[in-house]
C-alpha cells in the first residue's frame, strides 16, 4: 500500500454496507481498508494527559469504547478482555544518507513537536508510539561513545542490548527452509528472510490514516500538516525513507477486507468466508489479550518494572543512565499462508480432511488444555468447523507452565476424554502438537510468570515481497496463478522486548525446534509412527517472514538522534 495514497477517516457501518453493494471495481488495497473500516465509538479523552518518558506507553490515552481501550468479549469460549488502540499504525523505516549533526538533532526534535502539537493525542488525532535506531545508526557515532552509554545483557556483559537481527528457525535462507531436518519448502511463499539496515524506524497510530499521511507526507515536504500550511523540517536530504507498511487493528476488520477483496478477485481469496467475522487477526484468533501482554511498558524497559523485581535485572541499565526507559523492538514483514491455513477437505493433497477449527486452534493454542476448553482444546468447535471461523474468535491464552509445549508434544496419558480436561498430559483425541503459544511461553515469561513483551503485531494487506504462486500448487485442476506482488494478507509484527537476545531466543522457542527434534517424526510424513509431524508444529508452516530487523527504542527525551549531543 501507497502511504501517499490517502483511506480517509473512519466510514459508518452503513456506508460501509452500502458501499459493498456497489458493484465491484478495481479497489487498491487502500480502497480495500477504507471501505472495511468501522469508525470507533469513543469517549472524549480527559484533556492534559502527560507523555511518558516511555515513548510507546501510550495506554494513558486509549479511552474504552466500541473497538477501543480495554473491554471484556465473550463470543462462546468464556470471558475474554482484550484491548484495542488506534486502528492504524504505520511503520515507515528510514536510511540516512550521511552521519546526521547536532542542528540535524535540533531539527528533529522540533518536527517531533510540531506534529504532536498539530493533532490530538489520541487515537482519533494522532499518536508517535516510537522513533527507533538501527545498529546502522549507532555504527555512525564514536564506538567509544556508544559503549559507555548502550546497557549491555546482564548474564554476558561483552554484549549489548541491541544486535543484529539473524534468521528464524524457519525462515528461508538461499530458498532452503531452516530448521531441523530440513523441513520442506513454504507451499506458496518460499520467499528468502532480508535482514534489513534500517538506520531509523518510525511508528504511528491514529484511527485515521488520512492524518497518518498527511504527517509522512509532511515529513517529506509537504509544508501542509493538519490542514495549515507549517514548512516541512528542513533535513537537507539527511532521510531516504523506505516503503512504509500498514497495519489495521480492529474486530471484524480482516472477514471485512478479505470480503473485498474476494468480491474484487474471487478466484484469488476464496477462503474469505472461513475468516472469523469478529476477530481483529487473519488468523481467526484474538491476539490482543491484556494477560498476554506486559502488564506495563516498564515491564519491558531497559531498568525493567520498579514495582516488580522480576522484570529486572536483564540488563546494566540503572535509573538515570541515559538508556534506563529505553527498549528494544523487533520489526518483522510476514506473509500469512491462508490458503493452507483455511483449507478444506476438497482442497486437501493428502486427504486429510483439511485444517477444520479443531486443528487450526491446537496450532494457535495448544492441544492439552486444563480447565476450560473442550477434550483438551482451548475452546470447542461449531457443528462446521470452517463457515466464519468455525469456533469463537476470543479465547484465553492461559499460561500452564514452561513445559506446557512439552507435555503437548509427548502426549503420555492419551486422549482427553472428558469435556473439562485435568491433566496436561493428555491431548485432544491423543493429537501430538506443538502449539504456537505454548511453544513460545518456554521463554516469554519472567520467574513469577509476568510476560515480558509488548507485541503490537496486527495485519497488512499488501503486495510487498509477494512472488507469483499458484492457490493450490499440488491440486492443478483447482489451482489458479496468482501474479507476483498481489496483495496478500500480512502480519505486520512489532514487539517490544527488553534485549534483542530476548527475542531470539523467544523466536527460538516458537519455532520449536528442540521439541521437534525430539518427538518429532520427520520421516514419516503419514504420522504411522507417532510424533509431532512436520504440518503440526505450531503456525511455523503458514508464515513467511520476508523482512527482520532488530532496533534499539530511546527514551521519550532522547528519541532524536541519541548520543549526537555528545559527540
Amino acid at each position: 500500500m501507497n502511504p501517499q495514497e490517502p483511506v480517509g477517516r473512519g466510514m459508518s457501518r452503513r456506508s460501509m454496507l452500502k458501499r459493498s453493494a456497489l458493484t465491484a471495481a478495481a479497489l487498491t488495497p487502500a480502497a480495500l481498508l477504507e471501505q472495511a473500516v468501522i469508525a470507533p465509538n469513543r469517549p472524549a479523552m480527559a484533556a492534559g494527559t502527560a507523555f511518558s518518558d516511555i515513548q510507546f506507553d501510550i495506554g494513558r490515552f486509549m479511552p474504552a469504547g466500541t473497538f477501543a481501550g480495554k473491554n471484556t468479549y465473550n463470543d462462546g469460549a468464556g470471558t475474554v478482555t482484550a484491548a484495542f488502540g488506534p486502528v492504524f499504525t504505520t511503520f515507515t523505516p528510514i536510511s540516512l544518507t550521511r552521519n546526521p549533526t547536532k542542528a540535524d538533532q535540533v531539527t528533529l526534535a522540533n518536527a517531533l513537536t510540531t506534529i504532536e502539537a498539530s493533532f490530538d493525542a489520541s487515537p482519533s488525532g494522532l499518536l508517535i508510539v516510537s522513533l527507533s535506531y538501527g545498529l546502522p545508526y549507532f555504527n555512525r557515532l564514536p564506538a567509544s561513545l556508544v559503549a559507555s552509554k548502550m546497557p549491555r545483557l546482564a548474564s554476558d556483559t561483552s554484549r549489548f542490548v541491541l544486535e543484529n537481527a539473524v534468521a528464524g528457525p524457519t525462515d528461508v535462507v538461499n530458498g532452503v527452509v531452516q530448521g531441523a531436518n530440513n523441513p520442506p519448502p513454504k507451499e506458496r511463499f518460499n520467499v528468502n528472510v532480508v535482514l534489513e539496515s534500517n538506520d531509523m524506524l518510525l511508528q504511528m497510530r491514529s484511527d485515521s490514516i488520512a492524518n497518518l499521511n498527511n504527517a509522512l507526507s509532511w515529513l517529506q515536504g509537504s509544508n501542509s500538516l493538519h490542514g495549515q500550511t507549517i514548512p516541512s523540517p528542513n533535513f537537507n536530504g539527511l532521510f531516504a525513507f523506505q516503503t512504509t507498511r500498514v497495519q489495521f487493528m480492529q474486530p471484524g476488520m480482516p472477514r471485512r477486507v478479505a470480503d473485498a477483496a474476494a468480491a474484487n478477485d474471487p478466484n484469488f481469496y476464496e477462503f474469505h468466508t472461513r475468516i472469523n467475522p469478529n476477530t481483529s487477526m487473519v488468523m481467526g484468533f484474538v491476539d490482543q489479550q491484556i494477560d498476554s501482554s506486559a502488564p506495563t511498558a516498564a515491564t519491558v524497559t531497559f531498568v525493567g518494572d520498579p514495582a516488580n523485581h522480576n522484570t529486572q535485572g536483564f540488563t546494566t541499565a540503572k535509573p538515570g543512565d541515559y538508556f534506563d526507559n529505553g527498549s528494544t523492538c523487533h520489526f518483522s514483514h510476514v506473509i500469512d499462508d491462508l490458503y493452507q491455513f483455511y483449507q478444506t477437505a476438497a482442497q486437501d493433497p493428502t486427504g486429510g480432511g483439511g485444517e477444520p477449527f479443531t486443528e487450526r486452534v491446537q496450532y494457535m493454542f495448544r492441544s492439552n488444555q486444563t480447565g476450560s476448553g473442550f477434550q483438551g482444546l482451548p475452546a470447542q468447535p461449531n457443528t462446521d468447523e470452517f463457515t466464519n471461523g468455525g469456533g469463537p474468535a476470543f479465547i484465553n491464552n492461559v499460561f500452564q507452565g514452561t513445559n506446557a509445549a512439552q507435555l503437548g508434544a509427548i502426549d503420555a496419558n492419551g486422549a482427553a476424554t472428558l469435556t473439562t480436561n485435568n491433566d496436561p498430559n493428555k491431548t485432544f483425541n491423543g493429537q501430538q502438537r506443538l502449539g504456537h503459544e505454548s511453544a513460545l511461553q518456554q521463554t516469554s515469561r519472567a520467574a513469577d510468570g509476568t510476560p515480558l513483551h509488548i507485541r503490537m503485531d496486527g495485519p497488512g494487506f499488501d503486495g510487498l515481497d509477494v512472488p507469483a504462486f499458484q492457490t493450490h500448487p499440488d491440486m492443478p485442476s483447482i489451482s489458479v496463478p496468482v501474479p507476483a506482488g498481489t496483495s496478500q494478507f500480512k502480519l505486520q509484527f512489532l514487539i517490544f522486548v527488553p534485549t534483542s537476545d530476548f527475542f531470539r531466543t523467544l523466536r527460538n522457542s516458537a519455532g520449536a525446534q528442540p521439541l521437534f527434534a525430539q518427538f518429532g517424526q520427520p520421516n514419516d510424513p503419514n504420522g504411522t509412527s507417532g510424533g509431532v509431524q512436520f504440518a503440526d508444529n505450531g503456525l511455523e508452516r503458514f508464515l513467511t517472514a520476508t523482512r527482520r530487523q532488530n532496533f534499539l527504542v530511546p527514551p521519550r527525551r532522547h528519541r532524536a538522534f541519541p548520543l549526537i549531543e555528545l559527540t
